[in-house]
């Protein structure tokens, strides 16, 4: 789920799609009608409606929906949501002060404070809360040792320092940290109704409580469908013009289709053939994501897979543009590291940081069987065996299944000898899995929490919950450190440490790029600004339907 982690003059335009449909307006014009409602749909369910434990991109559009932090993207734009304004910054750059809007209300009628935030921003740095994005608040004061339980939650530098008044202080400089904070797990959530639920607190739509432009209804842990309806609570409700959004699950391009041609759908995400077939459709329409997919493997578990040249092999392998014209048949494009064209780009000189970084080392992700080949017999020779074994993980959805396939494939083709089983499992079980370090090969996938490279890359850190590989370099755990600290405040010292960071990947094949996204849609043209952030979350206040 996402996250501004290079400078806020980041390149966002790239990422800022608008679905072709959509306009521009979100003035309170668009408000004559009552009954204004969308058909969505999404891969699979929602995992968590608990702000601090959700991390896939599903729990995120809901939270996104249903929550509201201090800021808020509109498109490229980052507004105030619960602040009255952006903070103001302390001359050394460390000291951030939020002002609370007066009035605003949870769901239950509840006035939203200062102390919302501190106790969730505690909740979210705290062990016991068992958050896999914990490791995000490294930065606010006392954060790691925090997470390292050498401190208190209390003594989290995100404090409430009046009714109104938001303080956090930061151990370093960070140039993103507004931008950072739109991040859903940064949403505050309501003590109260954490500790009278437990356990239970985000399992269902009735344990869960709202302060953002919708509530959830019909939600029950596990439902494969659920509705929003408009919270007449939220601060800013007189410009969220959509009553209703419905979304169900859909796994299946085909049936995606059916559903919209019959009007099951507003909006409809399609691949493979179903996609090819309806490009000139005028509906039809792609919005290029700041997401990537990849592939992790863990040495720990297949040994053979901490070999750099059969790694390669495995990457040269693979004929991406082949792979996204049969399989994904959407505007998707190869990458040959995990972080995304056009997400960031340098104040200094414009550069692309996907582009300039991937460079120098190009040649390990380009399709070369006969280069694969050879380097597959160095690395068995190197490692004393005869051939490499392993499961390749993913979802069970019908793109993810002929992935799956694809590279099975490729790999059987290229390397002799190779012995590749494939495993398909439900979203939310291989995100576990993953997380477990329970995969041999997983096929990943990450979209920006913001507009930063060091979104991506810091997942790949030693000990990071989402280094689902448990890949470890010493010298690339140098540089991100370096670029979160001692150089953060250099934009050319922080550029060279995250490139050089990203050139180490690249070179070893330790996470091996598939694509990133550009997701094909069917859009009714009824349906007005309906703009993405760099987080790839659509914000629906403005939306109209009609």
């Amino acid at each position: 789920m996402k996250k501004k982690p290079l400078w806020l003059g980041a390149s966002l335009t790239t990422l800022v799609i608008l679905l072709a449909a959509c306009g521009s307006s979100n003035s309170s014009s668009d408000t004559s009608s009552k009954d204004q409602s969308i058909k969505r749909m999404a891969k699979d369910v929602i995992a968590t409606m608990d702000a601090a434990k959700a991390t896939d991109a599903i729990s995120g559009q809901v939270l996104q929906d249903t929550g509201a932090g201090l800021l808020r993207y509109d498109g490229k734009k980052l507004e105030p949501d619960l602040a009255t304004s952006k903070a103001k910054v302390s001359k050394d750059q460390k000291t951030y002060t939020f002002t609370i809007r007066k009035g605003a209300k949870w769901s239950d009628g509840k006035a939203i404070t200062a102390q919302d935030f501190e106790y969730s921003w505690q909740r979210l740095a705290d062990p016991k809360t068992k958050s896999e994005y914990a490791y995000i608040t490294t930065g606010i004061k006392n954060a790691a040792d925090i997470q390292a339980g050498k401190k208190p939650a209390s003594s989290l530098g995100a404090k409430a320092t009046g009714k109104y008044t938001f303080q956090v202080t930061l151990d370093t400089p960070m140039p993103y940290f507004e931008s950072m904070i739109t991040l859903q797990v940064f949403n505050p959530v309501e003590k109260s109704a954490v500790e009278k639920y437990g356990e239970k607190y985000g399992t269902s739509a009735k344990t869960t409580t709202y302060n953002g432009p919708y509530t959830l209804t019909k939600w029950n842990g596990s439902s494969n469908s659920w509705t929003e309806k408009k919270n007449p609570k939220y601060w800013n409700a007189k410009n969220v013009h959509v009553q209703t959004i419905s979304t169900q699950v859909v796994k299946e391009a085909t049936t995606a289709l059916n559903l919209y041609q019959g009007g099951k759908l507003d909006d409809a995400i399609l691949s493979g053939d179903t996609a090819a077939q309806m490009q000139n459709d005028p509906e039809y329409n792609t919005v290029t994501q700041g997401r990537t997919t990849y592939l992790e493997m863990n040495a720990k578990r297949v040994k053979a897979l901490g070999n750099a040249k059969i790694r390669k092999a495995l990457s040269l392998s693979i004929n991406r543009k082949e792979f996204i014209k049969k399989v994904l048949g959407d505007g998707s494009r190869p990458i040959s590291t995990p972080v995304p064209y056009g997400l960031f780009s340098n104040d200094d000189n414009g550069k692309d940081f996907a582009t300039d970084s991937s460079k120098k080392y190009a040649a390990n992700s380009k399709y070369n069987v006969k280069e694969a080949a050879k380097l597959y017999k160095e690395g068995l020779k190197e490692e004393g065996i005869d051939s490499v074994s392993f499961t390749l993980l993913s979802d069970d959805t019908d793109v993810a299944k002929k992935t799956l396939e694809y590279l099975q494939g490729a790999w059987t083709k290229a390397l002799p000898g190779i012995k590749v089983a494939t495993k398909s499992v439900p979203f939310k079980t291989r995100v576990q899995l993953s997380l477990d370090h329970q995969a041999d090969v997983v096929v990943s996938s990450w979209q920006a929490d913001f507009p930063d490279a060091i979104s991506f890359l810091d997942l790949f850190t030693t000990g990071n919950s989402y280094n689902m590989g448990e890949w470890s370099n010493a010298q690339y755990d140098k540089l991100i450190k370096a670029s979160k600290t001692t150089d953060a405040t250099s934009i050319s010292k922080r550029w060279n440490d995250l490139k050089k960071a990203n050139e180490i990947i690249a070179d070893q094949q330790s996470v091996i790029g598939l694509y990133q996204t550009g997701e094909a849609h069917l859009t009714k043209k009824t349906i007005k600004h309906m703009p993405y952030s760099p987080g790839n979350m659509i914000n629906f206040v403005g939306t109209t339907n009609k």
